[in-house]
């Protein structure tokens, strides 16, 4: 064997800073690799002169509750959600959330309000747009469901102010579906109050 005229170069010898070098040179691909993503498949292309939809936002979630000012006077507590349902009630293509509220209260059972809300302009912020139970109507909302569009719920409520307000003595269904322009509420067929 004959030996090289040049003498050995340093860089052909592994030393552990060449294997540090390399993880971080690894560990950068795979950190980049992970921020850049291919554009969506498709399952066929597009025909000549038209453009593909695109691809549906998150503007089609339903709007929340967090944040939202309710039209509900509770002095120094707080308005909760308790109950709440999504689906689209205007027939627009986008969900509604209904949400049951009423005032954090330690005692008693404190009225209930029934509100719509939908997203705002821009896209991002819910705000109330209907009221369908007034808490100054003195009502508790159970069986509170959304679905085909209409929202429904029963409400107890109090005959007379000599009703005592741990019990109430009323029992009414009701259901409420957009006309295009409000809400029309409708009691179901068969329904008594009691």
């Amino acid at each position: 064997m004959q030996q090289s005229a040049v003498p050995e170069l340093a860089h052909t010898h592994t030393r552990p800073i060449h294997w540090l070098a390399t993880a971080t040179a690894v560990a950068g691909v795979v950190a980049l690799s992970s921020l850049v993503h291919p554009g969506s498949a498709t399952a066929a292309q597009p025909a000549k002169g038209t453009q593909a939809a695109p691809a549906p936002s998150t503007a089609a979630a339903p709007p929340g509750t967090t944040g939202v000012t309710f039209p509900l006077d509770c002095g120094p507590e707080k308005a909760i959600v308790v109950k709440k349902a999504t689906g689209d009630l205007d027939g627009d293509g986008r969900p509604e959330t209904a949400a049951v509220v009423h005032c954090d209260s330690a005692m008693g059972t404190p009225p209930d309000g029934v509100y719509v809300l939908t997203r705002a302009a821009d896209g991002h912020t819910p705000r109330v747009v209907a009221t369908l139970v007034d808490p100054k109507d003195r009502l508790t909302v159970t069986d509170f469901a959304l679905h085909n569009g209409t929202v429904s719920a029963t409400l107890l409520g109090y005959s007379s102010d000599a009703v005592p307000r741990c019990c109430p003595d009323t029992k009414t269904p009701a259901a409420w579906h957009w006309n295009g322009k409000a809400f029309l509420r409708t009691t179901p067929a068969g329904a008594h109050s009691v």
